[in-house]
């Protein structure tokens, strides 16, 4: 039997529940498939510890924003679990868990969706499966000596679960930066291999950075037409931590507190790990982002006659090494964690709307193929397009695509 709706949106995390909630509103009928249970990377692909960056007020969806007791705290990611599923439930979104999508074709009225109980057919298919898929972790790590332990984040649930012996970690954006953090603090000893990064203090002026970044504009930024899917996909996030401290955490506090900071890692062998000599540049340039950033901000207050502290100069960070090679046995190191970002896998999309790398060829959510878009990537339409907080915008226009392509009066998507 034949099931058939408007519109498929496959995943049920913030990305796919927003786009469901915009289509509910308008009446459109949908369906969402979910291969677990609702925000089911939030469940099982995140260290328990783990918190969001962003401060709870900024927690907003479509037509739902916290309204808790503590608006300045940083979300738990069980809480993000439990904020999920209740705002599924509060507009009875159209959600079937456990169930896999196998295909998705084109057909002569649309869309093929194939999944482990049905077969659909659909005129439109929103593809929401987030973009923390897969993580990447380069080629040349298979070279690396068999007994050396390589994990990655989403298989990394609790550090107590790692040796007190040394650790490398790949990667200095806001995963590899708290990594190292959480694990200097359960007494491991840790090198830092940084590439390129985003120095972010957590709060100035007064206000939590995210205050900041919300208020001017800098996280709703539109995403440069003229940029390459290249470098939106594999933009470094802040280095950010989500702490009631409202402590700063970049490459010179953890330096500080002992650990080894090193420059990008370029290739491996046996037990040996090849660096580059680009920390300098690193370091150069995050400040150099930081200072524009916060400039910014500054004439922000300024243009508004926002009345606040004015912040000292934040110190640049001052770490040199010309270090190339690390012996992983002399430096006891058994463990490497490979914080380097994530990659997208649609082996099920036989659509041709994928680039050599795999990746969905997408302009702000819209691909080549009429009836197909994204929801969740990074910088998709805006700077803060995989945030919570973010989605719900995207989402909006997004509909209307969609809306279009069924040929809704433009007054009832607007």
């Amino acid at each position: 039997m034949i099931r058939k709706t408007d519109v498929i949106i496959i995943g049920a995390g913030q990305a796919g529940l927003a786009t469901s909630r915009c289509l509910t509103d308008l009446g459109i009928d949908h369906v969402v498939f979910e291969r677990g249970e609702i925000a089911q990377r939030w469940r099982t692909e995140r260290r328990k510890n783990l918190h969001l960056l962003t401060p709870n007020w900024m927690t907003r969806l479509p037509s739902w924003s916290y309204v808790g007791a503590d608006p300045d705290g940083f979300m738990h990611k069980d809480d993000v679990v439990q904020l999920l599923s209740d705002y599924s439930d509060d507009f009875a979104a159209p959600v079937q868990c456990n169930t896999e999508v196998r295909s998705v074709s084109l057909s002569e009225n649309g869309y093929r969706v194939i999944t482990d109980t049905a077969f659909w057919m659909a005129k439109s298919v929103v593809i929401a499966t987030g973009a923390c898929d897969k993580p990447l972790v380069p080629e040349f790590a298979r070279y690396i000596h068999p007994l050396i332990r390589q994990v990655t984040p989403d298989r990394l649930d609790d550090i107590s679960e790692i040796s007190h012996s040394g650790i490398l970690v790949v990667g200095a954006s806001a995963t590899g930066i708290q990594l190292a953090d959480e694990l200097l603090r359960g007494g491991c000893d840790v090198t830092l291999a940084a590439g390129s990064h985003v120095r972010t203090p957590r709060r100035y002026r007064g206000r939590d950075i995210m205050y900041w970044l919300d208020q001017s504009g800098v996280l709703s930024e539109l995403r440069d037409s003229q940029a390459s899917l290249k470098s939106v996909l594999h933009h470094p996030s802040f280095q950010l931590v989500g702490s009631a401290l409202n402590r700063d955490l970049d490459l010179g506090s953890i330096s500080r507190r002992g650990a080894k900071i090193v420059g990008r890692v370029t290739s491996m062998s046996g037990r040996r790990v090849f660096v580059s000599n680009t920390l300098s540049a690193s370091i150069d340039a995050a400040d150099a982002r930081q200072k524009r950033l916060l400039s910014r901000i500054d004439h922000y207050i300024e243009s508004h006659g926002i009345d606040v502290p004015v912040e000292p100069v934040i110190a640049p960070i001052k770490i040199r090494s010309d270090e190339s090679l690390i012996n992983l046995a002399e430096r006891g190191i058994k463990t490497i964690i490979w914080a380097t970002g994530y990659k997208r896998e649609y082996l099920w999309l036989n659509v041709p709307v994928k680039t050599a790398k795999g990746e969905i060829d997408q302009a702000g959510g819209v691909t080549s193929a009429p009836g197909l878009f994204t929801m969740g990537l990074p910088f998709m339409r805006r700077r803060n397009s995989t945030f919570i907080d973010g989605v719900g915008a995207d989402a909006h226009e997004i509909t209307k695509f969609i809306a279009a392509h069924l040929g809704l009066r433009s007054t009832r998507a607007a």
